[in-house]
């Protein structure tokens, strides 16, 4: 692969990781460091944390954790709180740790764009939920908690195996997440 394949490869490969945290911001981070620790991707210093057994085990830990508590209506909403914070950050380590392997990219630029597309899917699906709640009375939370943790997974795959693809599914998750933004204030 030429070196102009793979940086675009590398930057379209950390936009899909991070809107993954933006949706479920442990997943990616989980996934990014098994990967690393089995060779699959290369994680520099101090990414590398990720990887470290330390690192997996409080990353899987926090992942298990808000994957139950996403699908419970009270918490969930304290969750995507919290998540305004958390998302971002992941997005921004994922980000910045995808384009410092592949690209010259200034790891504060990567750090920036990660932050931007992770809290934009956050703040996006933080939006909505109150509004699936209301109109559901909470039933359908667990549904869209999985929609969102299944998309998650599939843009995590689609980063690694093919990135264009996992951008694309950002715009359209983001466009989606506008739209519904959009009707529930008309709501």
């Amino acid at each position: 692969m030429d070196p102009v394949t793979g940086t675009i490869g590398g930057i379209l490969a950390a936009f899909g990781l991070s809107g993954a945290a933006g949706l479920n911001a442990w997943l990616p981070l989980l996934a990014v460091g098994l990967g690393d620790r089995a060779g699959w991707v290369n994680l520099d210093s101090p990414y590398d944390a990720l990887s470290s057994v330390p690192g997996l085990i409080v990353v899987a830990l926090l992942f298990v954790l808000d994957l139950i508590g996403d699908k419970v209506p009270a918490l969930d909403s304290v969750l995507h709180a919290i998540g305004l914070v958390i998302a971002p950050a992941s997005g921004a380590v994922l980000f910045a740790a995808q384009t410092d392997v592949t690209s010259d990219l200034n790891p504060a630029v990567g750090a920036l764009l990660g932050a931007l597309t992770a809290g934009s899917l956050q703040a996006g699906r933080a939006a909505v939920r109150p509004f699936v709640t209301a109109s559901t009375a909470g039933i359908g939370n667990p549904a869209v908690s999985a929609a969102e943790d299944g998309t998650a997974l599939v843009m995590t795959v689609l980063a690694f195996a093919l990135p264009v693809l996992a951008f694309l599914l950002v715009v359209v998750v983001l466009g989606l997440l506008i739209w519904l933004v959009l009707r529930a204030r008309r709501w």
